[in-house]
């Protein structure tokens, strides 16, 4: 993407409720999505999740074989062979890097992952909350899920009714990494997982050597602008691990301090707290550009060093900033090194 500096969009009033939400739950890809909003990358596996991996994870590699393997939330669960129907909402992010199709893409109400469309369009949405009778008008041939808040009560019985369901519960899914790695030992694609992850992880390495030369040890920030309201993206998940973690990016005190107060990937950020925003560069993600994005006509906002010296980096809020994940982390790099090398 080009690093134009003004780029429009917006993103439904419920999509930003939902990310928030969710990057809230993942508390330490996420996503957040995701998240971002989606799971976070700066959660720690379990000593079990980086065990040697059992028999049953080996034969996991073989698809054409039906499997047993036990989930997140301790179900042994009989994977078919080579599952064609899968469902994997707010997941589609590890399906796509894996070369995989789902029968159903997550969604919320005029919100879908805009940033996967190249591969997922035409596939038709399903809510976010995963509504039974939804689930089974696909009817999957596996249905894997997130986090464990989905299956909670009786919903877990109610979808494996429908078709074998593996959890892969919040540790793992609040880890992109993690969750990728596991995805893939599901659909007995383990090699194309980590083939996967070495790719990011290559690009990451490159693109870190690139900004060492550009930018040195300047600092930057992601800020989110919805409904009139800044948000500032936490130094260790979604966009921040990409930019502080992978990337090396300086963090700026107020986003140190900010992170270590909230849980959330994306936390409230005053106007008087942005005039003490000690960023060199700013990437603004700006979901008000269709009512006006009054919040950037503020004074406050105009006086920060960043702005002032034009060093803000606007993207749509359709792209991947508000994700988690192989490809969306991918695509944020790409446009990190627009801005700052290119």
């Amino acid at each position: 993407m080009s690093h134009a500096k003004k780029k429009i969009g917006w993103i439904a009033t419920s999509l930003i409720a939902l990310s928030l939400m969710l990057a809230a739950c993942g508390g330490g890809n996420s996503n957040n999505a995701a998240g971002s909003p989606s799971a976070s990358a700066g959660a720690s596996p379990s000593a079990e999740q980086t065990a040697s991996p059992s028999a049953s994870a080996a034969a996991s590699t073989d698809a054409s074989a039906e499997r047993t393997l036990t989930d997140g939330l301790g179900n042994e669960v009989t994977v078919p062979a080579n599952p064609e129907r899968i469902i994997a909402s707010y997941l589609e992010d590890h399906l796509v890097a894996l070369g995989v199709k789902p029968v159903a893409q997550w969604s919320v109400a005029n919100g879908i992952q805009d940033y996967l469309q190249g591969e997922l369009e035409g596939i038709p949405t399903i809510a976010f909350d995963l509504p039974y009778e939804a689930v089974a008008s696909f009817t999957p041939d596996l249905i894997i899920v997130g986090s464990s808040g989905l299956v909670e009560g009786d919903k877990y019985g109610q979808y494996s009714k429908i078709a074998p369901t593996f959890v892969l519960g919040d540790e793992i899914n609040n880890d992109w990494r993690q969750a990728l790695l596991k995805i893939g030992e599901v659909l007995g694609k383990s090699d194309e997982a980590q083939k996967a992850l070495d790719d990011y992880d290559a690009k990451a390495k490159d693109a870190k050597e690139k900004l060492q030369q550009a930018v040195a040890s300047e600092s930057a920030a992601v800020l989110w602008l919805t409904n009139k309201q800044f948000y500032v993206v936490s130094e260790s998940q979604s966009s921040g691990a990409v930019l502080y973690g992978d990337l090396g990016l300086t963090v700026p005190e107020v986003v140190k301090e900010i992170s270590a107060a909230g849980s959330a990937s994306w936390n409230s950020i005053s106007l008087e707290k942005l005039a003490e925003l000690d960023a060199d560069h700013i990437f603004l993600i700006n979901s008000d550009v269709a009512s006006g994005s009054e919040a950037l006509q503020d004074p406050i906002w105009q006086n920060i060093p960043a702005v002032k010296n034009g060093n803000v980096y606007e993207f749509d809020s359709k792209e991947s900033w508000l994700y988690s994940g192989a490809i969306a982390n991918g695509q944020m790099i790409d446009n990190v090194l627009a801005s700052l090398v290119n």
